[in-house]
C-alpha cells in the first residue's frame, strides 16, 4: 500500500525537488518527516526509490502554505533531505528553492496574480530563518511565465526572471550577523569569519588553507586531508556561534573565499556542508557578498573602501558568477546590511500524484 500525494516537482536556481502545500503532509514533524525521506527515496546513494538525484541539491524540498504573518503572504519551510540518512534538516533556509516559492504559491492560488502590471510580488515568510524575502514573478496577462531569456550559470537554457530581495535575514538564526561578536576568530590557528548573513557559515581564506581558491569542486572533494581540516573548523565554529554540537546539521556552511579577478567580486567554493557546491547557494552568495562590503572580515575586498548605499558584488563561483546588489547604511560611522537582492530563474517540471510507501523509514 502507499500513500497518495499531490506533488509539483519544480527547478529553483541551481536545484530541484518536490513542492507540497503544508495540508498535503502530516501535520506531525516526525511523520511529515518520515514521508519526506521516503518521497525522497533516502537514504540511498542514488535515491533510486524517489523523487532525490542522490546529490544535496536535488534532495531538497518546499513547503507552503498561507502565512500567519502579517505582513507576508506565504510561509515557506525549507527541508534539506540526507541523501544517505533518514534524516531531515529545517534550520536552514535555501534560496535556489526559494525562487519557485512565489510561482508555486500563485499557481495553487496561494496569491493572486497582478492581472494589470507585468509582474506579481509574494511576501514571502521563510519559517527556518524568521525572515521576509519579497519574490517577483512574471505574470503577464495574470497567469505565471517561466519562459524568458534570463540566463543563470549552472543551469541549461534561459528562462522568465525571478527577482529576490532579502530584507531582514541578518542575524536570522542567531541573533546577530556575527554571532561571535567578532568579525575575525581564530580557530585551530586559522582566522576565520562567522557570519549569519541569509545563511549560517564559516568563512576561510584559501591561501590560508594553502588553497588557489579557484579549485574544482572534484578537486576540493578528492582532498580528504582538506575535508577532515574543514569539518573540524565547522564544528567548533557552530559551537562558538552558539548553536551547540552541529556534527548532524547542515549548519554551518564552510565557504572558501578569496579575491576575485576584478574589484567588487569575490572567487567563492560553498561546501554543503560535506561536499563543494557544484555552482552556489543563493542564501551563500548573499553572505559572501554581505561579508566582502563589510569591513573587517576575512572576506572584506580591500580594493573598496566601504561605503554608503548600493553595491553590486559578483560571486565568482564553479559554474559561472552570481551578481549580488547589497544596500549598506551609516551610521555613527558603522555600517550595517539593509537589503540584498538578486535574480534567479525557476520551472515548473512535473505536477500529479506523488505515492510513498507506507512502510516510510523509521526518523
Amino acid at each position: 500500500m502507499s500513500t497518495n500525494i499531490p506533488c509539483v516537482l519544480m527547478r529553483g536556481g541551481t536545484s530541484r525537488g518536490p513542492f507540497f502545500l503544508a495540508d498535503w503532509l502530516p501535520r506531525d514533524p516526525e511523520a511529515r518527516d518520515r514521508t519526506l525521506i521516503a518521497a525522497l527515496g533516502s537514504p540511498h546513494e542514488l535515491q533510486i526509490d524517489g523523487l532525490g538525484g542522490g546529490n544535496s541539491l536535488t534532495s531538497k524540498v518546499a513547503i507552503v502554505s498561507r502565512s500567519t504573518q502579517p505582513d507576508c503572504d506565504v510561509d515557506y519551510l525549507f527541508a534539506q533531505v540526507s541523501v544517505q540518512e533518514a534524516r531531515v534538516d529545517t534550520r536552514p533556509n535555501c534560496g535556489n528553492m526559494l525562487a519557485g516559492v512565489g510561482p508555486f504559491a500563485i499557481e495553487q492560488g496561494l496569491v493572486p496574480a497582478d492581472r494589470e502590471g507585468q509582474t506579481t510580488t509574494v511576501r514571502v515568510y521563510n519559517v527556518n530563518t524568521r525572515s521576509r524575502i519579497d519574490v517577483q514573478v512574471c505574470t503577464a496577462g495574470g497567469q505565471v511565465h517561466y519562459d524568458g531569456d534570463v540566463r543563470i550559470d549552472g543551469v541549461q537554457g534561459t528562462a522568465a526572471p525571478v527577482l529576490m530581495n532579502f530584507l531582514d535575514a541578518w542575524g536570522a538564526v542567531t541573533g546577530q550577523i556575527f554571532p561571535t561578536g567578532q568579525r575575525i576568530d581564530t580557530i585551530q590557528g586559522l582566522q576565520v569569519t562567522c557570519i549569519d548573513a541569509a545563511q549560517v557559515m564559516v568563512l576561510l581564506r584559501a591561501a590560508d588553507l594553502g588553497l588557489r581558491g579557484d579549485e574544482t569542486p572534484a578537486e576540493l572533494d578528492a582532498n580528504t586531508a582538506l575535508l577532515t581540516r574543514i569539518e573540524a573548523l565547522r564544528l567548533e565554529a557552530g559551537q562558538r556561534m552558539g548553536m551547540g554540537d552541529v556534527t548532524h546539521s547542515v549548519l554551518p556552511k564552510p565557504v572558501i573565499v578569496s579575491p576575485g579577478t576584478s574589484p567588487g567580486s569575490v572567487v567563492s567554493r560553498y561546501f554543503t556542508p560535506h561536499q563543494c557546491h557544484r555552482s552556489h547557494a543563493v542564501t551563500g552568495a548573499i553572505g559572501v557578498a554581505a561579508a566582502s562590503v563589510l569591513p573587517g572580515t576575512v572576506a572584506t575586498d580591500e580594493r573598496h573602501a566601504p561605503a554608503a548605499g548600493l553595491r553590486r558584488v559578483e560571486v565568482q563561483h564553479p559554474a559561472g558568477r552570481i551578481q549580488v546588489e547589497v544596500e549598506l547604511s551609516e551610521v555613527d560611522g558603522q555600517f550595517k546590511l539593509v537589503q540584498a537582492a538578486l535574480v534567479r530563474t525557476a520551472r515548473k517540471i512535473l505536477e500529479g500524484t506523488l505515492f510513498v510507501p507506507e512502510s516510510a523509514p523509521a526518523h
